[in-house]
């Protein structure tokens, strides 16, 4: 198992529309504890695999973002080939946050309840429905595999400022990496 790195917003990978998955084997399995290893180390609620340079519909979903508290310690959702099978007309707003956007926060507006159709690693089909912060998560990380970012949901002022935060926290892991650097050297 392997801690893969995440591509920053403005990676053109991130743009990309994913591949269907067509073959549910070993090297799939392997890609997906090496997404797992992924999220766990960056302490996100879900992660797409376009987000770590892999061309493929598969996204991971902590179940914390689905049942809360009751979610914790349980197997992550494994998510292949996701289609939205219904959406509540009802909207929210709330923070997002994005692994592609270390430390930047935005407000965004989705429905409140979504219900996809999906396949597991094995490729068995299954749905599930989810609500609120589920529901952000879920349509978040579809949108990874859509080449959609979270910025795309905002005005054009909120994007300028989610941006220039962006931008300020990508010199600031460079500075630091470059100190580590030295420290080593």
């Amino acid at each position: 198992m392997a801690v893969l790195g995440v591509l920053p917003y403005p990676n053109p990978f991130l743009r990309r529309q994913a591949q269907r998955v067509d073959t549910f084997d070993a090297a799939l399995a392997a890609v997906v504890r090496d997404m797992e290893e992924t999220m766990a180390a960056r302490d996100g609620i879900g992660l797409a695999a376009t987000q770590v340079g892999i061309d493929l519909r598969l996204l991971l979903l902590d179940p914390y973002a689905l049942e809360g508290d009751a979610g914790r310690g349980k197997p992550n959702l494994v998510i292949i080939n996701p289609e939205v099978v219904w959406e509540s007309p009802e909207k929210q707003i709330g923070e997002e946050g994005c692994l592609s956007f270390p430390g930047v926060f935005i407000q965004v507006e989705r429905p409140a309840s979504v219900r996809i159709r999906a396949r597991d690693v094995n490729g068995g089909t299954y749905e599930i429905r989810g609500e609120g912060l589920g529901a952000r998560a879920i349509l978040h990380e579809i949108d990874h595999l859509e080449g959609v970012v979270m910025i795309d949901h905002v005005s054009h002022l909120a994007r300028r400022r989610a941006l220039k935060k962006h931008e300020r926290n990508q010199k600031a892991l460079k500075s630091e990496s470059k100190d580590a650097d030295r420290e080593r050297d």
